[in-house]
Parts: C-alpha cells; structure tokens; sequence
C-alpha cells in the first residue's frame, strides 16, 4: 500500500486518485475502484448525487486542477471527506494559492492533501499555504521528505499557518516585554 505524509506522520495512503484516461474522457461514476477515492472535479460535478448516494462523504474525495476554482466545491464540503490540490509538475505553484483559498476564504477545516508530482522541496510551503497532508511522488524517499517540515525554526512572511510577518511577531515582544517591565516598577514602587 502506498503512503502519504498526514499532519507530519507517514501513514498509509487509503485513497485512490481517478484520474481522465489518455484521451480525457471520465470514467463513469458506477465504474469506479471500490474503496476511497479521489475523484476530478469535473467528475464530480457530472455525477455529484450518484457518487453521495453510492458512497458516502467517508469514501469520497475530491481533486482540483490548478486551473479549477475552489467556489466550485465550496459549497459542497459537508459531502467530502478530502479535497485535493493536483500539482502536474514540480514548477507549477497554481496550487498553492489554492490550498489558501480553500483554508482561508472558503473555511474549509477538513484534510488538504497535495497530490501529483509532491516534492520534499515544496513540503514545507504546502503546509504554510493550508495542506496537512501530502503524497509525495512515489519515486522519492518520503522518510527522507519528513526532514523538510523541521529545517526552518523560522519564517518570515505571513501565511496560513502564522499570518504575522516576523518583523509585527518581534514588535509584539517588544511592546509585551515593555508592558511587563512597566508593571514590576509599578508593583516595586
């Protein structure tokens, strides 16, 4: 079985991503693998009420292009166990603004995963950007990829995961550090 990388963990990959055959068609929604899956959004579209009906929200997924909107599934995260984020190739970051729309405009709480080609490089902004769950390419080390989340103790632009820029977090300190003093002189005096 495979293994994806879920909220810094390795653990083992029960989902299978649908993907269009060679020449784009879809496949039917009745002919899908048993078990989980992670279907296209366009897929999903075509064949919402089937796919609730036959599945469940537990065994079903849903994954967006980098050229897909997130609105499109916005209204349909009650219904979904996992949203993925396909990245087609390593330097096509489309996906990154994604995953903060889904965490930061549209609210979605539930498991963001990174699928397509994953890399250890990018791990690390993924989990800035709102994903907390990762596949990462299947010919690379994913022990190895765990390294990415730790080599940084720092980072200085805001994101989803700490939205103050270092420069306002030190000023914060600051001023707290200031205020505590301020308070001990009054309390000495």
């Amino acid at each position: 079985m495979a293994l994806v990388i879920k909220k810094r963990e390795i653990v083992e990959d029960n989902w299978q991503v649908v993907r269009a055959a060679e020449d784009g068609a879809l496949p039917e929604a009745s002919a899908l693998p048993a078990g989980k899956v992670l279907v296209p959004l366009a897929l999903w579209q075509a064949h919402r009420d089937a796919l609730v009906a036959s599945r469940g929200k537990d065994e079903l997924g849903v994954w967006l292009a980098p050229d897909s909107e997130p609105a499109d599934i916005a209204g349909d995260f009650d219904k979904v166990a996992l949203i993925g984020v396909d990245f087609p190739v390593f330097r096509d970051g489309r996906g990154f603004s994604i995953g903060r729309l889904l965490r930061e405009r549209f609210g979605y709480k539930g498991e963001l995963r990174a699928i397509g080609d994953v890399l250890r490089d990018q791990l690390r902004f993924h989990e800035r950007c709102g994903f907390d769950s990762f596949a990462v390419r299947a010919d690379k080390d994913i022990n190895d990829a765990l390294n990415a989340f730790t080599e940084f103790t720092v980072q200085y632009q805001g994101a989803f995961d700490e939205p103050s820029p270092l420069f306002r977090r030190r000023a914060a300190l600051a001023a707290q550090a200031v205020a505590q003093a301020a308070a001990q002189q009054g309390a000495a005096a």
